[in-house]
């Protein structure tokens, strides 16, 4: 075991680049910091790059850019709570000011700025439902609403002259999480239009056409069970459907070009992407000629539909956003030379990290599952491993930096991530195959991947660990409970450990998700959510637990995970809680770095067959 696996964490590295809507040429670049995300500006047309430090309050990395360029739009809560106000900040001072002070606090699910005008749209989530609210970027006018549902309404987006907005909405199949677009008159209020392909085809919203006064939507259907773009033009009720018949899997919607001749998608076929444009004058659709690794994350419960994505630059340039389990998220240069930011925001470090493979994986009822997966290097034979399993559960892991699996790998420790049931760009039957039986799939998903772990020779069969964030945490102590012996530990951060417990106390959007992925609220259907809880198999438990939990997270609560500490202490078993000051997300490379050498700690005491009570001594 080596002790410079520190180096994978240390390392300064960006999180995202998201381009400014207005004129010009400007980013906003998350960059990983020590105490959590900083803001880099980056104005590629006069080539600086300048460190935001008067920008350090809100949820930075959700941030953007209004459309002068001036002032930076987050979101403003207590202590990572994810409820509370969307704030402008000015870039020249620091000064930051409430745009929805009259409010009551909400949860954002959605927030784009107009190119061309200072107008935004935001999408709430409170005890009220969901809404659309109209803003003055510069705060000069107070909000207006837009649309209110009772029903899940995410993204909301608008036009480049601030004319029209639109929100992905179920009011046409309520508690059922597949969206219709609905496109809405700013100056109006009234409903213009609604995109629906029927209850089997959800249809989501990606942005606006760039050009003033193009009414034209770039949206991402499933007519076929996969994704496909297609532009809608609302206000004629016309559409062009980017068919691709020839091509197996979803072909992703991104961005559109600067005159909205172009779409740039990205094709994941088994997890695998490959980035295309599709030329909406001609039909021509090219695959672009680039590395292997990934271009774009889906975040479809956020803010923004995507932690990091590619996208265009200025004409018809094309900026592939790269990374792969081994190398940081990079620039790089996808239609002819442009003026990249320089290593003082992409540092080049040669960090030799492992590459992760992918292979697909049967399932109990031979549904294929994708798993990538490493072994130390140097190392042949069967070691011990960690299974990761992602959060969402509509989330997915793809071929992106991961210093925690680097830290693993560095330290003689085989690592797999499993895309189980419920992960997106698998197509529509694969997202939805986890509900509403809660953990049935997902547990089978992940047995077999194990079993197939174990066969292969890549893990020793009884040091097998299993961890994960959120669902990824809820699974971890899941299976645990309902798979007793098949795993040598569990490591679960902010973890769903008990549904019943945990529903009231969640943030209304989070309440609204819940009842979609059961088909019913608890007072519907007890037994349902009882099944689906950890704490339900507390007395099953044979293998130590540890869970790191935030005191403010309204994802999962912490009276919920008190209880299951309680109770599985209680029944006789190993658990250790690891609480710190903040919500749902780890901030700063700090905290990360921290909680890896407490897990690497634990792995190593579970080997040792020493408890995990006296290891944290």
């Amino acid at each position: 075991m080596t002790r410079n696996w520190h180096r994978f964490f240390t390392a300064e590295r960006p999180l995202a680049v998201r381009r400014g809507r207005g004129p010009g040429d400007r980013s906003l670049i998350v960059v990983e910091s020590d105490e959590g995300p900083r803001l880099t500006l980056w104005d590629a047309e006069h080539g600086t790059v300048r460190p935001l430090s008067e920008v350090t309050s809100g949820d930075l990395a959700q941030a953007v850019l209004t459309s002068d360029g001036g002032h930076v739009l987050s979101l403003h809560d207590d202590n990572g709570s994810e409820v509370g106000h969307v704030h402008t900040t000015r870039l020249d001072d620091g000064v930051s000011h409430d745009l929805t002070p009259d409010l009551p606090p909400y949860t954002l699910r959605g927030m784009d700025v107009a190119g061309r005008v200072d107008r935004a749209v935001i999408t709430c989530a409170a005890e009220d439902g969901f809404s659309l609210w109209l803003l003055s970027t510069d705060g000069s006018a107070g909000p207006e609403l837009l649309l209110r549902s009772g029903n899940e309404a995410w993204n909301g987006l608008i036009s480049a002259d601030a004319r029209l907005a639109c929100v992905d909405t179920t009011d046409h199949n309520p508690g059922v999480r597949r969206f219709a677009v609905t496109v809405v008159d700013t100056v109006t209020g009234a409903v213009l239009a609604c995109l629906s392909d029927g209850p089997e085809g959800p249809v989501r919203g990606v942005r606006f056409s760039p050009v003033p006064g193009d009414d034209r939507v770039l949206v991402a259907t499933e007519r076929t069970g996969f994704a496909r773009p297609c532009v809608w033009h609302p206000t004629r009720g016309t559409r062009v459907d980017i068919e691709a018949s020839h091509l197996r899997g979803d072909l992703v919607p991104l961005d559109w070009s600067e005159d909205a001749t172009r779409v740039l998608a990205v094709h994941v076929d088994g997890g695998i992407h490959r980035v295309m444009e599709a030329d909406l004058e001609s039909g021509e659709l090219r695959p672009l000629d680039h590395p292997p690794g990934a271009y774009f994350e889906p975040d479809v419960a956020d803010t923004h539909c995507h932690l990091w994505a590619s996208h265009y630059g200025p004409g018809h340039t094309v900026r592939l956003l790269h990374q792969r389990f081994d190398s940081p998220l990079r620039v790089l240069n996808g239609d002819g030379p442009e003026n990249l930011p320089g290593p003082e925001v992409f540092p080049r470090q040669d960090l030799d990290g492992v590459r992760c493979r992918s292979t697909a994986v049967r399932s109990a009822d031979g549904t294929s599952l994708q798993l990538w997966w490493a072994r130390p290097r140097g190392v042949e034979g069967p070691v011990p491993l960690v299974l990761h399993l992602h959060g969402g559960p509509n989330l997915v892991t793809v071929d992106r930096y991961d210093p925690a699996a680097q830290a693993w790998l560095d330290n003689g420790v085989a690592y797999a991530s499993l895309n189980y049931r419920g992960s997106v760009t698998f197509g529509r039957r694969f997202r939805e195959g986890f509900m509403p039986h809660i953990g049935d799939r997902e547990l089978e998903d992940i047995e077999a991947a194990v079993r197939w772990l174990v066969a292969e020779g890549v893990a020793d069969p009884g040091k097998v660990f299993i961890t994960g964030a959120s669902y990824g945490g809820f699974l971890s102590l899941l299976a645990v409970g309902r798979l007793p012996g098949l795993f040598a530990g569990a490591l679960a951060h902010v973890p769903m450990a008990d549904w019943l417990a945990g529903y009231e106390d969640m943030n209304p959007a989070l309440r609204a998700a819940c009842s979609s992925f059961f088909g019913a609220r608890p007072q519907d259907d007890v037994e349902r959510f009882v099944r689906a809880s950890p704490i339900t198999y507390v007395a099953d438990v044979v293998a130590p637990v540890w869970i790191n939990q935030g005191t403010h997270d309204t994802r999962t609560a912490p009276d919920q995970v008190r209880g299951y500490v309680e109770a599985l202490r209680a029944a006789g078993g190993e658990v250790v809680v690891d609480w710190y000051s903040g919500g749902h997300e780890t901030s700063g490379r700090a905290k990360a770095l921290s909680e890896q050498s407490t897990m690497l700690g634990l792995v190593r005491a579970a080997l040792r067959q020493q408890p995990w009570d006296q290891a944290l001594l």
